[in-house]
């Protein structure tokens, strides 16, 4: 007998631009994105090694490879069992691009000053 149902976790955009940037990637880094989420929503925002990996500060990076490239997702993990994905971006390099970084972190920092 369970003394408690899991409550499942909530996945959702900074904004609408956000998920359509998500949406826009090539059809096999999508299908991962979508099988990491659908774990995500029952177990939670950390995947754990090589799927994600931890940027400090609260900041999570969801890690895709597919037949056409490598992509990024950056996303946080908020009270209330809310996950929330900050931005995208297809990976040309060793390193996030600092730009892309910088973005992820203001929009982290703007969504834990509204709280």
């Amino acid at each position: 007998m369970l003394l408690f149902e899991a409550i499942p976790y909530l996945i959702d955009y900074y904004s609408e631009a956000v998920r359509l940037q998500v949406d826009a990637l090539p059809v096999t880094l999508r299908v991962r994105y979508a099988l990491l989420t659908q774990r995500m929503l029952v177990h939670g925002p950390d995947l754990g090694a090589p799927h994600a990996k931890a940027l400090g500060a609260g900041l999570l990076e969801m890690r895709l490879k597919g037949a056409e490239g490598i992509a990024r997702v950056l996303y946080c993990a908020m009270v209330g069992r809310r996950i929330v994905v900050l931005h995208s971006f297809i990976k040309k390099t060793d390193k996030i691009p600092a730009k892309d970084l910088t973005l992820a972190r203001n929009r982290l920092k703007e969504l834990k000053n509204d709280r």
